[in-house]
């Protein structure tokens, strides 16, 4: 089962959607009998044939068309790695999709192919979204993206080691000081690993903003320019240095990854370190403490959200039909039902309630009562992925030189936006 979600990059399908914006084929008909056809475009969220997106959309798509005899939606679901190329594929041929599922919008929207998301969904469904997901959606203060399905990180604690260290688990680390006190007793202890911190290419830009936030940084700043070479986020990486020189982290973090590194967590091999819910299955029956990101001065204000998206293509003409639809899928019962079939977080306040009072949902509890508070990238900027991307593989030498290593994402960042 997959159980991550993905941002995909836009960039590669936008060039050949702006071929086809203006003429040729459209993402709906209407036939003679007046029932208008929607074409709809979904990632798949299964793995190796288990649990497929496509058994999930069809039961939803029977059930609308039973309510709405005058739409039919024809649906196509496609694996994460070929989503991107098979788009650009359908829009060359001139059937772009009225609506999308997939990892970003941000190339969509700046080039004026979508409709808002107040076109497209009811004033009750939109409404319905947490706020600070709703609000990532937005460009230019105009929301495009919709939120389909979230995840978020906490801080992850083993209980057993904290207790071999003579440390309390139920008074897990708040502050940049505790971590280290905490991750020094774990060495001491015999500790493999005291305090994870995977820098590696695989999700770099995550960890790099789970601790750039607890001391008030970012990517961006408030008014959505790019600030990585911060002094708030230099102090962060000085921070983080600290720890790596004092043989509290692994030996290169920059060469981590994060899948390794949980993978050692769950073996024993680790104190602690920066967590998410798709870990819940690889951990059942352990001892742990899942808690708010320690913060510079106090625990982080804030965590980390990812979210995949759904957008609404304006070349079809059906926002009536494309709205009937979404208010639909974005049911409480739908939507509860998508993140209990993938372990994923729900985007809705009702269904987040739901999960909440499901006893059967009980590990996600920290992770639901702790997404209001997500902080997102900077998903509405064009140039995020290309950035993203950079950071993803470079972000790790800044723990030689932060000054350095951040100054030299910042110029480059810079250039992106030119």
């Amino acid at each position: 089962m997959k159980r991550r979600l993905l941002t995909l990059s836009t960039a590669a399908v936008v060039g050949a959607l702006l071929l086809t914006a203006c003429g040729g084929g459209s993402g709906a008909s209407a036939g003679a009998d007046g029932v208008t056809t929607l074409t709809f475009v979904a990632a798949d969220y299964g793995s190796n044939g288990d649990n497929p997106s496509q058994a999930y959309w069809q039961d939803v798509i029977k059930a609308f068309e039973q309510k709405n005899p005058k739409i039919k939606v024809d649906l196509r679901v496609i694996n994460w790695n070929d989503i991107d190329a098979q788009v650009k594929t359908m829009v060359q041929n001139g059937n772009q999709p009225d609506v999308l599922q997939t990892g970003g919008y941000a190339d969509f929207a700046k080039s004026g192919l979508l409709y808002s998301v107040p076109e497209v969904l009811s004033v009750s469904t939109e409404g319905d979204l947490i706020p600070a997901m709703a609000d990532a959606g937005a460009q230019d203060d105009t929301r495009y993206g919709i939120p389909f399905v979230s995840s978020a990180r906490m801080f992850l604690i083993n209980n057993a080691l904290f207790r071999k260290a003579g440390l309390d688990p139920r008074k897990p680390p708040q502050t940049w000081a505790e971590v280290t006190a905490a991750a020094t007793a774990l060495k001491k202890a015999g500790v493999e690993v005291p305090l994870g911190v995977p820098l590696g290419k695989e999700e770099a830009q995550a960890e790099a903003f789970i601790w750039m936030m607890g001391n008030g940084g970012g990517y961006q700043n408030s008014s959505g320019t790019y600030a990585i070479d911060s002094s708030a986020n230099v102090e962060t990486f000085t921070q983080l240095k600290k720890w790596v020189d004092a043989g509290l982290t692994e030996k290169s973090p920059a060469a981590v990854n994060r899948t390794d590194l949980t993978k050692n967590f769950a073996s024993g091999k680790v104190g602690m370190l920066n967590g998410f819910p798709g870990q819940l299955a690889e951990l059942k029956g352990m001892d742990v403490t899942w808690t708010a990101m320690p913060g510079a001065q106090q625990k982080s204000p804030s965590t980390l959200g990812v979210a995949d998206w759904v957008m609404a293509f304006k070349k079809g003409g059906h926002k009536k039909e494309i709205k009937a639809f979404l208010d639909f899928a974005y049911g409480k019962e739908n939507t509860v039902r998508f993140a209990k079939t993938y372990n994923l977080l729900p985007v809705t306040q009702s269904a987040r309630a739901a999960l909440v009072e499901d006893p059967a949902r009980k590990e996600l509890k920290p992770f639901l009562e702790i997404l209001p508070t997500a902080t997102f990238y900077p998903l509405s900027d064009p140039t995020w992925p290309g950035v993203s991307a950079q950071i993803k593989t470079q972000i790790g030498s800044a723990l030689d030189d932060p000054q350095k290593g951040l100054d030299a994402l910042q110029q480059a960042a810079e250039q992106a936006g030119r």
